[in-house]
């Protein structure tokens, strides 16, 4: 069954142009309704819609037709914006109904190239129509070259000056999943487990001692996010995460961000890997000190743990350098991980992930210890190969920062401007959070009718995680809707009353 989409060209009209003609349409429309006869209700109605460039569409638009179709076959695990976007360009989006939003969001993070990047389509169609794939029981050329590219890059860097291999799978969870079997099988070479009995089922054990060893222990912290599968998720101490779910995987201990003085007892003999993002992004953008890092690598090391570093948001460029925790960024060598995760822009939107590790932790594993069938497959590792060539370009991590400028001008003015609403600025590069006093979700739905696409993380923030090649251009452009989004909602002013909806982001504390 074909999907039907809107006949219309798409829109190429600049945001300047289209925002005179949607108030003088206002303008005309106002002056139509107040000499009507028509019921209140009605006139406001009809003036919201005529007042905003990319109103929600309505219950018996296009758009809300083709969700009501479809929506019956899919497992309810997301709660969607409104629009439907079938068309992405740059850091531009056109949903069915042929209206353009600026998108910062970047499909959280993800698409640090902007959508449809020229280079990353020509790399898919040239794989996709010579080889996809063959399953890790066989070699290909793109998963070794991956591989060493992702060494060689962030050794360059400055960053983990220990990383010495990769293993490649499909998503930022998965990742993180590799890295907590390979802390807990080091941890078992360290303090190794009871000999067990000839039974394989004695790893499984109903008492309060199964057999395992003593080294096993996995210390994350709050506000972290890891990921949705049971060791990742045991890792992210979220209540509304974990709870249907319960139990989660035993073993997991959870320590506050950024505090120093509780390390020596959160982190124990009994520790076998710390999992921490160096800027927590679900979490509401925040930003490890360079102490808490340090102090971190620190005290892995005196009790044996593997430090693993979780940047799966953070990483390639995102900060305006090539990982979260290198050097320019005021991390010490001191500080660096013996395992480091990553994946979002790793594919630019196709599923790939990988965990890097040092030669120690290489060392204790052994073939059959972990594995994928579609990890490593040659379109993916292509893609991301091709990926981290543009990602590690200096040029375009000095965009980066000089774009971080430009947000934070902006968000400085609206803090000198509400600051009662506006608290904080956080975040590094291109991974800023504007902290606000109240729930953002109504500024998100004012946002997107006017045409801008933000997110929300952790409690009350505003999440900036644009493409890294948006532009200073599209830049003020989206802090103009901003602006006005935010007058809206917090001044009262005009005809509409702007109601949050839910689904804005991955995670919200509660």
């Amino acid at each position: 069954m074909a999907l039907r989409l809107a006949s219309r060209p798409l829109a190429t009209t600049s945001i300047s142009t289209s925002l005179k003609a949607v108030l003088k349409r206002n303008a005309s429309v106002r002056a139509a309704t107040a000499a009507s006869t028509l019921p209140g209700d009605l006139k406001r109605a009809i003036e919201k819609e005529a007042s905003l460039a990319t109103p929600d569409p309505p219950s018996d638009s296009q758009t809300a037709r083709l969700v009501g179709d479809q929506k019956p076959y899919m497992v309810p695990t997301y709660v969607r914006a409104p629009p439907m976007f079938h068309k992405g360009e740059g850091c531009y989006l056109w949903d069915v109904e042929n209206r353009r939003y600026l998108d910062l969001t970047a499909g959280i993070a993800v698409n640090a190239l902007g959508h449809c990047d020229p280079g990353v389509a020509n790399a898919i169609a040239q794989q996709a129509s010579t080889l996809v794939h063959t399953s890790n029981l066989y070699n290909n050329p793109w998963i070794g070259s991956l591989s060493k590219l992702l060494i060689d890059l962030t050794v360059s860097s400055g960053a983990m000056q220990n990383a010495s291999r990769a293993f490649v799978c499909n998503s930022g969870s998965e990742a993180n999943e590799a890295a907590i079997k390979f802390a807990r099988k080091i941890g078992s070479q360290i303090s190794p487990p009871p000999s067990l009995s000839s039974s394989p089922t004695s790893l499984i054990s109903s008492s309060s001692d199964p057999i395992h060893s003593s080294k096993h222990k996995i210390v994350s912290f709050q506000s972290s996010f890891h990921g949705r599968t049971m060791g990742s998720l045991s890792a992210t101490p979220n209540p509304k995460y974990q709870r249907p779910f319960a139990p989660m995987l035993p073993g997991f201990k959870y320590g506050t961000f950024n505090d120093t003085s509780s390390l020596n007892t959160l982190i124990t003999e009994n520790t076998c890997g710390v999992l921490v993002e160096p800027i927590q992004g679900e979490g509401g953008i925040q930003v490890a000190t360079p102490a808490f890092l340090t102090a971190l690598r620190r005290r892995c090391d005196e009790v044996g743990a593997l430090l693993i570093y979780d940047e799966i948001q953070c990483g390639l460029s995102r900060t305006g350098s090539f990982w979260a925790h290198g050097p320019a960024n005021g991390i010490p060598v001191e500080a660096q991980p013996d395992v480091l995760t990553t994946a979002k822009a790793l594919g630019n939107g196709y599923p790939v992930g990988a965990t890097l590790v040092s030669e120690r932790v290489s060392n204790g594993m052994v073939t059959g210890d972990h594995g994928t069938t579609f990890g490593g497959n040659p379109l993916a590792c292509r893609v991301a190969h091709y990926m981290l060539g543009r990602l590690a370009d200096e040029e375009l991590q000095k965009g980066v920062l000089e774009k971080e400028k430009v947000f934070r001008r902006h968000f400085e003015g609206l803090k000198k401007r509400y600051p009662e609403i506006v608290q904080e600025v956080r975040g590094k590069g291109l991974m800023l959070g504007l902290q606000l006093s109240q729930d953002p979700a109504p500024v998100v739905t004012a946002c997107r009718e006017r045409g801008l696409l933000v997110i929300t993380a952790g409690t009350n923030t505003l999440r900036f995680v644009p493409p890294l090649v948006v532009s200073k251009e599209q830049i003020e452009e989206g802090m103009s809707i901003l602006t006005e989004a935010i007058k809206v909602v917090f001044e009262k002013e005009g005809v509409e009353n702007v109601l949050g909806t839910d689904g804005q982001q991955e995670m919200r504390a509660r």
